[in-house]
């Protein structure tokens, strides 16, 4: 996906935005204001998911020899924690429009938030095909959310328009923090999970190891480690026990490690030191089983 398309998602939420206070205003109505702010929000949130994406492009360097893929995984990181901040504020806001309840126009509740569900759903739309990237998934699922919540606005501006029930909004509101809070909670965890080193969820230690231990020469494998370095991008460096041999069959072998790794478990960076078989195990942690 082009960053130019997130650009383009930026001007169009800065337009809703505006839409949204003006109807908020006039309409008197908690819950169009507090979707404004939502959708505020993203304004931010998109700018750095651009500038993220810009800088995954850029090649790896003497300062960052991995290249920029986690940039991503960082802007979501960062993302998801203003949407925990700003759920808190909309649930708060929600609960203080219980104490004082105001009448509100339905027709601009309802009028503002179709505008705002084509501009929500149109970015949805647009960044679907980008859901496998978790800096993308957060604006993804950020933007569903907004589509959500304007739906519940229309269906919620109805009912107060036929039953007069001033509550309806502010209980809008609270469902709209509390969807953005839900949202952003899982985003927070798997991101932080890769910037701290985490395993990648789609592959263990264990069949990592025991796979390297199929390919003929390979006796022993320890000191497994499997980490995420962001945009689908794995990394994995491990130890192995090879008998005496000419250096041409140790690149056969690093050559089978490197390509089983690839092929089986989406690992595209591996490092691997060799050690000579027959020397006593010392280490704790040989995975998973001494050569016999």
């Amino acid at each position: 996906m082009r960053p130019s398309v997130l650009a383009w998602a930026m001007a169009a939420t800065l337009g809703l935005v505006g839409a949204e206070i003006v109807g908020g205003v006039l309409g008197h109505s908690v819950a169009l204001l507090n979707d404004a702010v939502h959708n505020l929000s993203d304004v931010p949130a998109l700018g750095i998911s651009w500038l993220a994406m810009r800088w995954a492009e850029r090649p790896a360097d003497s300062e960052k020899t991995y290249g920029y893929h986690r940039a991503g995984i960082l802007a979501a990181f960062t993302n998801a924690l203003l949407l925990v901040v700003l759920a808190l504020w909309l649930g708060y806001e929600s609960i203080e429009r219980f104490r004082s309840p105001v009448d509100v126009v339905e027709s601009w509740m309802i009028w503002t938030s179709v505008a705002a569900l084509a501009v929500n759903g149109g970015i949805t739309l647009a960044l679907v095909r980008g859901r496998g990237d978790l800096n993308l998934r957060s604006i993804l699922v950020h933007n569903f959310g907004d589509a959500l919540s304007n739906i519940a606005i229309i269906v919620g501006a109805i009912v107060i328009g036929a039953t007069g029930l001033r509550w309806i909004d502010p209980l809008l509101g609270l469902a709209i923090g509390i969807l953005v809070l839900w949202s952003s909670i899982g985003i927070l965890q798997e991101s932080a999970h890769v910037l701290l080193e985490g395993r990648p969820h789609d592959c263990s230690v264990e069949d990592v190891a025991r796979a390297m231990l199929t390919i003929e020469g390979v006796y022993e494998v320890h000191d497994v480690h499997i980490w995420s370095l962001g945009a689908g991008h794995n990394a994995l460096s491990l130890h192995a026990r090879i008998p005496d041999m000419h250096m041409d069959e140790c690149e056969r072998i690093l050559s089978a490690i490197q390509e089983k790794a690839a092929h089986d478990f989406n690992i595209d960076h591996s490092t691997v030191q060799f050690e000579r078989a027959g020397l006593p195990a010392t280490s704790g942690y040989v995975m998973p089983e001494p050569a016999k």
